[in-house]
């Protein structure tokens, strides 16, 4: 699997899973993402439903289909075609045997934003919607956002707010469809979107992208010793050329397997979205020292050099 380059299933078709998720499910992988598969008009496309892949290697992906599809017969459904749903997280609860997904809900003027929750009861869905929300008493926005699940599986929501100038964390009820009301602002007036957490050593690690639109910018990565805790921007972990631009992609999600970190991200095709490629690249962890290098192929579960 070529970095930076569009994918193919194991029908030979462009993988659709945008903004998307890798969660490992029973020795088996499942990537959710945007269904992107439609023509692009003003750098969108109409919302078409999220999508779901599988693999037991990370390089031969099936299509499981559309697990959560949009509403084609009520304009004014919030999962209608004329609305946008971005970044879909799933999360698997062990309590209630439930795939739950937490995503980007909005409108196509980008003042609903709002988070839309669904849930199945096998991996490969179908989902069901459940509604949507705002994450807090106050109604804030939700803009990008990610699920992170901590080592206990507790689940806690990261999400942009304020037209994007700030960070929210909120955590999730045990059943991961609603929120406790615990929550906390962070990174104020950063101007951070497309949030990723991983933890590491008993450390939590952000990585985000600045707010440029469809345009690639600097990755910053930051640090916290806990999830609701005071979190601080360090540096761009990227290394070599186009390292100021996040090799010309936007952080989507992280994974591991074998022991080692890997970062997504989307290179975003803006003329034809559907188009749009794909890199994991490897996280290098020391302490408040992050590196992601380039590597031009990610060779699957059996790549444990890097």
């Amino acid at each position: 699997m070529k970095n930076g380059t569009c994918w193919l299933d194991t029908e030979g078709k462009l993988i659709q899973a945008h903004g998307g998720v890798i969660i490992e499910y029973q020795n088996r992988f499942y990537w959710y993402g945007e269904n992107k598969d439609a023509d692009t008009h003003l750098n969108r496309v109409p919302f078409l439903g999220f999508s779901c892949y599988s693999s037991k290697d990370m390089v031969n992906w099936s299509n499981e289909g559309v697990v959560l599809k949009s509403v084609n017969d009520d304009p004014e459904h919030e999962l209608s075609s004329t609305k946008v749903g971005e970044r879909p997280k799933v999360v698997y609860n062990k309590m209630m045997n439930r795939f739950v997904m937490w995503f980007h809900l909005d409108d196509a003027t980008y003042n609903y934003a709002r988070i839309g929750i669904a849930d199945a009861d096998v991996p490969t869905g179908p989902f069901t919607y459940r509604g949507s929300l705002r994450p807090d008493s106050q109604g804030k926005d939700s803009r990008d956002m990610t699920l992170y699940q901590d080592d206990d599986d507790s689940v806690y929501l990261f999400c942009s707010t304020n037209w994007n100038a700030t960070t929210l964390i909120c955590q999730l009820s045990e059943d991961n469809l609603s929120l406790t009301g615990e929550s906390k602002l962070s990174l104020i007036e950063q101007y951070r979107e497309a949030p990723v957490i991983i933890k590491e050593n008993n450390i939590y690690y952000s990585f985000t992208s600045g707010c440029t639109g469809w345009d690639p910018n600097a990755m910053l990565y930051g640090c916290a010793r806990e999830v609701m805790g005071t979190w601080r921007l360090i540096d761009n972990p990227c290394t070599g050329m186009n390292y100021r631009k996040t090799y010309n992609g936007q952080t989507s999600n992280a994974f591991k397997v074998n022991g080692q970190w890997y970062l997504m991200l989307d290179h975003w095709n803006k003329d034809d979205l559907r188009s749009s490629g794909y890199s994991f690249l490897p996280v290098h962890i020391n302490g408040y020292e992050v590196e992601i290098p380039w590597k031009e192929e990610f060779l699957g579960i059996k790549d444990t050099t890097d």
